[in-house]
């Protein structure tokens, strides 16, 4: 019978000066990073619908499309509605619903992208954006919108699923050092995962009906808190003194 006792784990109180400042230099930075990430998905998925502001019809349009119309529409009245005069995006509509031909694209509406568009829309960007400089990527998005393809899913899923399990895994290895209830620290350190495998399988589910949209949003709310509470509660008990804290609790 193995009689080893386990060393017992360090306290985030019990770090060093200068471990407590890389663990906190290393939170700040996900923390930041995530708020980032978090303001991108807010300014490239708003106006999906027209509307200022994030909405759900926004997030169900971008997995299930709007199948009322095209996706070169939907992005031109709402998302890119600001890189166009109000002239232009009625000049490409009226094209999208005269039957998107050759002839009237050459004419009307290809010197619109050229001006405006194709300077991000094209091979030659660096940005993966539909390529809007040939009637043949227009075509592509001028077709009605189904919104995103499953490769274009499957693509971005494999990069959330190493990234940000990556960055829950580090932030867990600090985490652990926290003092708090057994069932209440185990919670908080496998919610995110949880959350993260769901926000991704309810993409594919919002691709097959957008109902599920809402789970994409309660799926991303519950990783964001958890996140959150582990980086606040780790950089209280590496800074707040334990009798200064209980000194004001009294």
């Amino acid at each position: 019978m193995d009689t080893t006792l386990s060393a017992p784990l360090r306290r985030l109180r019990e770090c060093d000066l200068p471990e407590r400042l890389f663990y906190t230099v290393f939170l700040a930075l996900m923390g930041l990073g995530y708020l980032m990430a978090v303001s991108f998905l807010y300014s490239s998925h708003q106006m999906a619908d027209g509307e200022p502001g994030l909405s759900l019809t926004d997030i169900a349009y971008d997995y299930y499309g709007n199948r009322s119309g095209t996706r070169l529409e939907a992005a031109v009245r709402g998302a890119m509605s600001g890189y166009l005069s109000p002239e232009d995006t009625e000049q490409i509509v009226a094209w999208l619903k005269s039957g998107a031909g050759a002839k009237g694209y050459e004419r009307d509406v290809a010197p619109i992208l050229a001006r405006n568009c194709t300077a991000c829309h094209s091979p030659q960007s660096a940005v993966n954006l539909p390529d809007l400089s040939t009637f043949e990527g227009v075509q592509a998005v001028a077709r009605v919108d189904t919104g995103q393809s499953l490769v274009s899913l499957v693509r971005v899923s494999h990069i959330h699923l190493f990234g940000v399990g990556m960055v829950l895994f580090t932030v867990g290895l600090v985490f652990r050092m926290a003092e708090m209830r057994r069932w209440l620290k185990s919670t908080l350190m496998l919610a995110p995962f949880l959350a993260v495998f769901v926000d991704i399988l309810a993409w594919f589910l919002t691709k097959w009906d957008s109902h599920f949209a809402i789970t994409v949003v309660a799926a991303g709310a519950v990783l964001g808190l958890a996140l959150a509470a582990q980086i606040l509660v780790c950089l209280y008990q590496m800074w707040i003194p334990r009798r200064a804290a209980a000194s004001q609790g009294a």
